[in-house]
């Protein structure tokens, strides 16, 4: 089975969204959906109602949600020390794939860059036990991957004046260092030359929404598209990402 994985942040709980938020979530027809800034789980359980997902979980004030149609065997938040939102991690039923959410530290500037790294090296030595198995990273990682433009005129003022303090770019520290963990970055492994921009819908410059995999299964990825439906500038700033993975053991949830 092919797993069609969205990571989606919906800005602020997705309050007065949840139309669109369903719409473009049905167009994309996902199997498992990470939510980031999910803080509302009165939102999260009518998403799941509108769009068909049997299993969910929120928490209020807890960045990291989800939903599923496929079977799952339990989720839980961890909370590193240094890291300002908890991640989540979902063990998908009878495969032994492990998807870990997360929502890095948000601004731009050498000082946010400096706590997402914290925050990286955090998650990742969190998980260190299931390094070796078949698991994704996926969600807002708020920072640029290494050799990406950053386009520092089309952001707001209040921003541009924190870039130019910050030495006229932002360090790109956070990414290299999950590269460097031996992941893949599954949207510039099947789309070398694309932008992939993910932020803001209204104004597309930045990728900040990524998907991550162990170097020894970056071929279970098949595919990985940033959605551009028409409802998505309504619906959130972010635009979602979809992670089409080699699954074969999942399973409905009943």
């Amino acid at each position: 089975m092919t797993l069609r994985l969205l990571s989606y942040n919906i800005r602020f709980g997705g309050m007065g969204r949840e139309a669109e938020l369903a719409e473009v979530i049905r167009a994309a027809a996902p199997d498992l959906v990470v939510f980031q800034e999910a803080t509302n789980p009165a939102v999260v359980a009518g998403l799941a109602e509108a769009a068909g997902f049997p299993v969910w979980a929120s928490r209020r004030a807890h960045s990291i949600g989800y939903m599923s149609r496929v079977a799952v065997d339990g989720c839980e938040w961890h909370h590193p020390q240094r890291a300002r939102h908890p991640f989540m991690e979902i063990v998908l039923a009878g495969t032994g794939l492990r998807v870990f959410g997360l929502h890095l530290s948000a601004w731009f500037s050498k000082w946010s860059e400096r706590r997402r790294a914290q925050e990286i090296r955090a998650l990742l030595e969190g998980i260190r036990e299931h390094q070796e198995g078949f698991h994704v990273l996926v969600g807002d990682f708020n920072t640029l991957a290494p050799g990406e433009l950053l386009h520092a005129r089309r952001m707001p003022g209040w921003i541009r004046a924190m870039i130019w303090v910050s030495g006229r770019d932002i360090q790109r520290e956070t990414v290299q260092i999950v590269l460097d963990a031996r992941y893949v970055d599954s949207f510039r492994r099947h789309h070398p030359g694309e932008d992939g921009y993910t932020f803001p819908t209204w104004d597309p410059h930045l990728r900040l929404d990524y998907a991550f995999v162990p170097a020894g299964f970056a071929d279970r990825v098949l595919a990985c598209e940033v959605v551009r439906h028409p409802a998505a500038p309504a619906a959130s700033d972010h635009f979602p990402l979809l992670v089409h993975l080699d699954a074969p053991d999942v399973s409905p949830a009943s």
